[in-house]
């Protein structure tokens, strides 16, 4: 047990983060201890103070990130009353099925309460028991940081336009460190900034990455309607801060069941996922391999347009063998996303092949399908009908509209990564 919880952070992203704190850490309460010492004022008395405030809590927002954990839904897991089970997904690797705001994470193989995304900086999903303290995390991490670009700055001024310098000179190597972590500082600033501010926008309207995903699909299917989807958890934006952020951090209820709006019920969601799901296989695609696909992150062998237009995702590239048939349900101008056929009747998840492929490895199998191949997607939403296209465009300009819109929108089931 011991062991398993020592395992947890001895991660490549975990101990990054930690190599990051304490560089930066250390060298702003080097520099701060110069400037205190020689310029003590009520600033400098006020900025070394709540410097050490923030460094404390960053630190301890992300051990109880890592060690708290998201929060899995049990093993085997149904709904007290049965028939609620056909407004459910059902997760073959877990035998169970998936509670409202639940889904499975490919990485942790587990069920995910409320899950968010799984993040490799904590190594493990960002969900329901540990969603306060991954955005205190951030909030205190990236406040930290800006005081302690301020604090090395101000050190930095010091040492080149004082004469003469009030305390002994520091080496080069000293000084070199002090602008790598000047450099730190202001990236994590940048980069947690933003993340910070997609988390923010999230609880505020008390939504994770994925749900907003399966809002956008929601809404985009009602296009041609006045309906509109309504989010069922978000009860004003007071509430939903409530739901994550407290002075504890620590989460509210069990992650299984929600307060709703009015209308709406534990179930709101989970049946318009099944809906797009419906539609998602009714969208796919039966192609056929012509060209060995190698499973290569860099398929060099494919071309330069296949090499240089990878999709940006973690999902898996997928090996193939001429002859073989799959199932595709997402396009890219250069890469397919499928499932291999003889594997779909497969109960098992883990015995799935599903993923990525170049696009020149397989041709469509049937007519309708040629007429979608001589489409290509253009900047994400244009689309043009190829030159080499012989059917007519009306017959299937309806759908393609719809399909190529929501190829450029991951799936619900696909990890978000951050």
């Amino acid at each position: 047990m011991c062991w398993s919880l020592f395992e947890r952070i001895c991660n490549w992203g975990p101990l990054s983060v930690l190599a990051i704190i304490k560089i930066i850490t250390l060298m702003s309460l080097h520099c701060s201890r110069h400037w205190w010492n020689n310029y003590r004022n009520i600033t400098s008395d006020t900025c070394f103070i709540i410097f050490i405030i923030l460094s404390g809590l960053t630190l301890y927002h992300f051990i109880n990130s890592v060690y708290e954990g998201p929060g899995y839904l049990p093993i085997n897991w149904m709904p007290d009353d049965e028939n609620d089970c056909e407004f459910l997904q059902f997760c073959s690797v877990c035998q169970g099925y998936k509670a409202p705001r639940s889904h499975h994470c490919r990485k942790c193989n587990r069920c995910v309460l409320k899950m968010d995304h799984h993040c490799p900086w904590i190594n493990t999903c960002v969900g329901h028991n540990n969603h306060g303290y991954f955005t205190a995390f951030l909030a205190s991490a990236v406040t930290g940081c800006c005081l302690s670009t301020y604090i090395m700055i101000n050190w930095m001024t010091i040492i080149f336009f004082t004469r003469p310098l009030p305390f002994h000179p520091p080496s080069i190597f000293t000084v070199m460190l002090v602008l790598i972590s000047i450099g730190l500082s202001v990236g994590v600033v940048i980069a947690v900034g933003m993340l910070l501010y997609f988390q923010l926008h999230a609880v505020i309207k008390n939504q994770t990455g994925i749900e907003c995903w399966i809002l956008e699909k929601a809404n985009y299917r009602r296009i041609t309607s006045s309906e509109q989807f309504v989010h069922p958890y978000s009860k004003g934006w007071l509430f939903n801060v409530n739901q994550v952020l407290s002075w504890h951090c620590a989460a509210i209820g069990n992650g299984i069941v929600w307060p709703v709006i009015d209308g709406c019920d534990q179930y709101t969601l989970t049946r318009e996922q099944l809906a797009q799901k419906q539609e998602k296989r009714k969208r796919s695609k039966r192609y056929r391999i012509v060209a060995r696909a190698t499973g290569s992150w860099v398929p060099v062998s494919h071309g330069l347009h296949v090499l240089c237009s990878p999709p940006i995702t973690d999902e898996p590239r997928i090996k193939l063998d001429v002859g073989d048939t799959i199932m595709v349900t997402r396009w890219r101008n250069n890469w397919l996303f499928g499932e291999k056929e003889n594997h779909m009747a497969s109960m098992d998840i883990k015995d799935r092949v599903r993923g990525w492929f170049p696009r020149p490895c397989a041709i469509p199998v049937s007519e309708k399908d040629k007429e979608l191949q001589n489409y290509v997607d253009v900047d994400g939403d244009e689309r043009h009908y190829s030159s080499n296209a012989t059917t007519s465009l009306t017959s299937v300009e309806g759908e393609m509209n719809y399909n190529y819109r929501m190829q450029i929108i991951p799936s619900e089931e696909s990890d978000l990564h951050f």
